[in-house]
């Protein structure tokens, strides 16, 4: 080592052990914010307790410390150690969360001491977004819309917040990771079992209430800036699952498909708003949902996280660009003139990330999705067109789509209006249909030929035993209400025993159509990442 590497020293805290909604995409930031460090001269420092990540092997970084990502153990090692700056951008929540009272221990005169510092974003500005009341202001400073919301502390102020905004509703606990406890709740009943068994999941933190935005596209950006003040948007990225699904567990697709220009125009002006209103420096996601209402599409945001993401490997793929390598110079104090990010990249092929779900690996888990993280992982499909690289996510996560055969229809009411053009898809691609009473009668209303098949608690043979037969290729179905869900939940685990592929919302349907039909046409390509980006 260079004696001026030996002198200069940067702490990098990791994620801790595992876990679904803390995984592997933060692990890789640290990862590459080590790498970073060391090529810019530094000696650097991690600090992660899992035996089973990358970040803990003995050759990623010079000093390893396994032990919990603690405050107690943090401060010892600072102590220890002494580095002259600490990232806590790259790990999630969990150093997110040590982050102002690390501030605070840093400006005392222990801390003083020591010579450290946190580097990039300032605790004080990452306090701000993750605190709902603060974060609230500065958007409406900045003219700024966001989903009618509210924070609560007990029963009573949660029912004055709900009867405000109105049923559905989004509720989660604040400073959580992975939509922990994350709800839907549809009426005072489910808000009041919410509340009472949330406050153990986060004692210390209010609960957040939100406008549930029905039918509403999701939109993740992930930004780097300086400490100029210069924002450079990495990847924009479409979600093929509507709002309200988990952003970990949705499909997204980098460059958007189907986003208007005005849409994607104003999603680029208030990321740059917010990113400079916090003064971010590093890493910055946020997360937009479109919808329309009362015949006009409205963009809403819905959070922002001064931090990497657990979309920053998938949006580096894409791109070609070494996003956490990028930040990490970044708050080093580099400009995004210095290392050539001066503008939003254009991906030359059509991206698509899919979650990889566990389910087959907990017998009696239903495969429905909802705002709570589910997925242990992601896979992703590079393609010209969408259609494709969608066919290959799907194939890499272990689900695929079929060409030919039986597919079994059945949705909740609101979804029927957008049914007719899925099953006029289906039957184009050669596709046999069979629904349940209610959607056959409402396909059969409009000319399409389908066969009547028994719900499972109407007798036998049902869609369980078709299922279970073999006879059924493609499923798709949305249920709504406690009944629902009660009953579609056999089948659901019927087709992810027979491995048969299932999509529980009309945009993912949709998707799967595109991969189909271009399927038919095309055949898969193989593409390695450096021939797209010619490295």
């Amino acid at each position: 080592l260079s004696q001026n590497r030996q002198s200069k020293k940067i702490m990098i805290l990791g994620g801790g052990p595992n876990r679904i909604g803390q995984g592997i995409e933060f692990d890789y930031c640290c990862c590459h914010a080590s790498y970073q460090a060391s090529i810019n001269g530094y000696k650097t420092i991690m600090v992660n307790s899992n035996p089973e990540t990358v970040s803990t092997d003995y050759d990623t970084s010079d000093i390893l410390y396994f032990e919990p990502v603690t405050m107690e153990d943090v401060l010892n090692i600072i102590e220890a150690e002494n580095p002259d700056g600490l990232i806590v951008q790259f790990g999630g929540q969990t150093p997110l969360k040590l982050s102002l009272p690390l501030f605070e221990w840093l400006k005392s005169d222990d801390g003083l001491r020591t010579g450290s510092k946190i580097l990039g974003t300032s605790p004080i500005s990452i306090d701000l977004a993750e605190n709902r009341e603060e974060f609230t202001k500065i958007l409406e400073e900045l003219h700024i819309r966001q989903p009618l919301n509210g924070i609560a502390r007990n029963q009573d102020e949660a029912q004055t917040v709900a009867k405000n905004i109105g049923f559905p509703l989004v509720v989660r606990p604040s400073y959580v990771l992975g939509g922990r406890a994350m709800e839907i709740v549809k009426d005072e009943d489910e808000l009041s079992r919410y509340i009472s068994e949330a406050v153990k999941v986060s004692p210390d933190h209010p609960i957040l209430i939100d406008q549930y935005l029905n039918n509403a596209i999701e939109i993740d950006v992930d930004a780097l800036c300086d400490s100029n003040g210069s924002v450079v948007i990495a990847g924009l990225m479409e979600h093929v699952e509507p709002a309200g699904i988990h952003s970990g567990d949705s499909a997204c697709c980098l460059p958007s498909i189907s986003l208007s220009t005005s849409t994607l125009d104003t999603v680029r002006k208030w990321t740059k708003l917010i990113a400079k209103k916090l003064n971010v420096v590093g890493l910055i996601n946020l997360q937009f949902a479109v919808t329309n209402l009362n015949n006009e599409n409205k963009l809403f945001i819905l959070e922002a996280n001064p931090r990497a993401s657990r979309t920053v490997p998938f949006v580096s793929k894409a791109i070609g660009r070494p996003v956490a390598k990028l930040a990490t110079q970044l708050m080093q104090g580099f400009t995004l003139d210095d290392i050539n990010f001066t503008k939003e990249f254009s991906p030359k092929y059509q991206a698509v990330k899919e979650a990889v779900l566990p389910f087959k690996r907990f017998p009696g888990s239903d495969t429905l999705l909802g705002p709570e993280m589910r997925s242990t992982g992601e896979v992703m499909g590079l393609a010209k067109d969408f259609g494709i690289a969608y066919a290959k996510s799907e194939l890499a996560a272990g689900n695929g789509v079929p060409s030919e055969g039986v597919a079994f229809l059945s949705t909740n009411d609101l979804d029927k209006k957008n049914l007719e053009v899925i099953a006029k898809e289906l039957l184009i691609l050669g596709f046999k249909l069979i629904a349940t009473k209610g959607t056959a009668s409402y396909l059969v209303d409009f000319g399409i030929q389908v066969e009547q098949v028994l719900k499972v608690h109407e007798g036998r043979p049902n869609i369980e035993d078709l299922i279970r037969s073999g006879l059924v290729q493609l499923i798709i179905n949305t249920p709504i209400g406690s009944q629902a869900l009660h009953d579609d939940a056999y089948l659901r685990r019927a087709a992810l025993e027979y491995n048969i592929p299932t999509f529980t919302t009309i945009p993912g349907a949709k998707a799967a159509i595109k991969a189909i039909r271009a399927l038919r046409n095309n055949k898969i390509d193989t593409y390695s990442l450096q021939e797209i980006h010619n490295f």
